[in-house]
């Protein structure tokens, strides 16, 4: 009995932290209709600036525990001002959920860069000796999380339900555009919603930070949880996110306790990933999909994209092979050849991303979670049963294809912003799957011991083999896509992109066309899953999880969405750049978060999209200026 409580109250003051981020969430989404996937970077930012503050600068602790919340809102209302405001009248919610996963990004590598990868322990506020009542063993860190907690939610509580301003930001979550009318001034609300949600982040992890350790990356944990729990008690809702943040806690020191702790979220996600499929307002929430909807048309509409046709599209296709097919050759089979195949694999993953985001809008945030699947069941396969590799790969594309049709079918009611949370539970359950079943997967170590590929008899053992193999299938692969593309299957995809509604009235059959292409672009990712695996000869959770989501996000919209050929280009300069300059590797994470906020801000068709189109432009300005041209000459 006296364990059980333990694991109880272990269990709420963990859930306490998650409730403060989730109120954040909760804050950010009620005046944007977008969670704010940046959130748990917050909760790093405020446990490391208060370590600095302490340790470097000798404030006492009174002084630091506001200082960092403060800093964290300063940083929160910056990022609002500078990216968020800017980025709302110029993306749809698919590119600002991207924006927000670039922005996670661009503070762990911030973090990474001040702080360094070295896991930090904060002092604690009264000692380690841990209270004792009942015989119940307590840390006293405890009663100062409980106390921060409280305090925090009792306050937002009064200036929501007390005050002018409460009432004006619970205008703005019921209705931006009424409230606007009505001469409340949305953009500070907004601005007044990330810094309050920072603070909340900053204050968790302050008080957390004693009785646990904090690293760079730790705040993708916090925005996990802080995420779950706001969506399982109620997007929108104050008290639904406090209770989400208190049960997620309990359930998941009680799995921990008493069943394992490897699947100590995997019964959470589950029920996360039920609670989304079948009430997508959370469980103290509202439906949500009629809101959702509304906030979709009220936001800007998805951009058009610039693709390259005709012989321009074939010369630049036969001089891309001739490149790939010489390049070998020149390298002298140094390491680099490997890196290239590396980026042939990626390339593979990330076509059917673009098929899927950039032919029908449709953003998947745990897209790495098909490449799981693919490639421990390819893997399995062939170290345990001794299956040919070719076979291990069609089987692991079959339950790939499977999982995938099961989750269209259960998500084909959602759509936009619940459709991209759906797909990011999904890839979080992959993770937390691939990590509890040891004895299959190799858990957090990873499998070990997978063979080449081989094809008849010819083991691709060499980086140059593997290259050729990647390359060749890439390449058939991008023909193939390219026909689908200027088919009329092509042309129902792209008017879905661009209005479900006009396509239905075109007699569309918009769900149809949405799971077939769901479908084909999970293939691709089991596909790079299974070459992944057989290149390395090893798999590991970190290789194909939701981290290696995002990243295959980046590396789309660096490219640009919906070309088929600018995602090598995104693919290229994330794999290789990094290789080319490991001295900066500390530099990689702020790199890719920064790059992909600037993309999303300033180029949002991606380099080769914004380069397309410079050209399309120049060209037609070159023709329109032509005739007035010969007119001035003949007269």
């Amino acid at each position: 009995m006296r364990e059980a409580v333990e694991i109880a109250i272990g269990g709420v003051l963990a859930g306490s932290v998650f409730a403060l981020v989730a109120v954040g969430f909760t804050l950010v989404y009620s005046v944007m209709g977008v969670p704010n996937l940046a959130q748990g970077a917050f909760v790093v930012l405020g446990a490391l600036t208060m370590y600095s503050l302490e340790t470097h600068l000798r404030w006492p602790l009174l002084a630091a525990v506001p200082g960092a919340a403060a800093v964290a809102a300063l940083v929160g209302g910056a990022t609002e001002r500078l990216v968020i405001r800017p980025a709302r009248d110029r993306l749809p919610t698919s590119g600002m959920l991207i924006l927000m996963v670039g922005l996670l990004t661009l503070f762990e590598g911030a973090s990474l860069v001040i702080w360094g990868s070295q896991p930090y322990s904060i002092p604690a506020f009264s000692g380690e000796r841990p209270a004792v009542i009942a015989d119940i063993r307590i840390p006293t860190q405890g009663f100062w999380i409980l106390g921060a907690t409280a305090a925090s939610v009792a306050l937002l509580w009064y200036i929501l339900a007390r005050t002018v301003f409460g009432k004006a930001l619970r205008a703005c979550a019921e209705n931006p555009v009424a409230a606007s009318l009505m001469g409340v001034p949305v953009s500070r609300m907004t601005l007044f919603a990330f810094a309050a949600g920072a603070a909340l982040g900053a204050i968790g992890g302050e008080v957390l930070g004693p009785i646990t350790s904090i690293e760079f990356d730790t705040g993708r944990f916090f925005t996990n949880s802080g995420f779950i729990a706001f969506a399982l008690g109620g997007m929108g809702s104050f008290f639904g996110a406090v209770a989400g943040g208190l049960g997620l806690g309990l359930v998941q020191q009680l799995t921990a306790g008493y069943i394992s702790s490897l699947f100590s979220n995997t019964l959470t996600l589950a029920l996360l990933l039920a609670v989304l499929i079948w009430r997508p307002g959370g469980l103290l929430g509202g439906s949500g999909v009629r809101r959702e909807d509304v906030r979709e048309f009220t936001g800007a509409p998805a951009r058009p994209v610039s693709r390259l046709r005709g012989p321009a599209a074939w010369s630049l296709a036969i001089l891309g092979a001739g490149i790939v097919a010489v390049l070998p050759a020149f390298l002298g089979g140094t390491g680099l050849t490997g890196s290239l195949a590396i980026t042939g694999i990626l390339f593979i993953g990330v076509l059917g991303l673009d098929l899927l985001m950039g032919y029908t809008g449709q953003v998947s945030l745990g897209h790495a979670g098909f490449m799981a699947v693919g490639g421990y069941t390819a893997a399995i396969l062939a170290t345990r049963l001794g299956v040919a590799p070719l076979a291990a790969t069609g089987a692991g594309i079959a339950l790939s294809l499977a999982v995938a049709l099961v989750l269209a079918l259960v998500t084909a009611r959602l759509r936009g912003l619940y459709l991209a949370l759906a797909t990011l539970a999904f890839g979080l359950l992959v993770d937390s799957v691939t990590v509890g079943l040891t004895g299959l997967t190799g858990g957090p170590s990873g499998l070990v011991g997978i063979p080449s590929f081989s094809l008849g008899g010819y083991a691709f053992a060499s980086a140059t083999s593997t290259y050729y193999l990647v390359w060749g299938v890439a390449a058939a692969l991008v023909i193939v896509l390219a026909n689908l593309a200027r088919s009329g299957y092509g042309r129902a995809l792209r008017a879905t992109r661009a209005d479900q509604t006009a396509a239905r009235a075109l007699g569309i059959q918009v769900p149809r066309y949405k799971v077939s292409v769901f479908l084909i672009s999970a293939a691709l990712a089991a596909l790079a899953g299974s070459l992944y695996a057989f290149h390395f000869h090893f798999l590991s959770p970190e290789m194909v999880g939701t981290s290696r989501s995002l990243e295959m996000i980046t590396m789309l919209v660096l490219g640009g969405e919906g070309t088929l050929a600018g995602p090598l280009i995104g693919v290229a300069l994330l794999t290789l750049l990094p290789a080319a300059f490991q001295p900066l590797a500390t530099y990689k994470t702020l790199a890719e978060g920064l790059v992909l906020v600037l993309i999303m801000l300033y180029l949002p068709a991606g380099i080769f999209g914004g380069v397309l189109s410079a050209l399309q432009r120049l060209a037609s300005r070159i023709t329109h200026l032509t005739p007035h041209a010969g007119t001035a000459s003949s007269g």
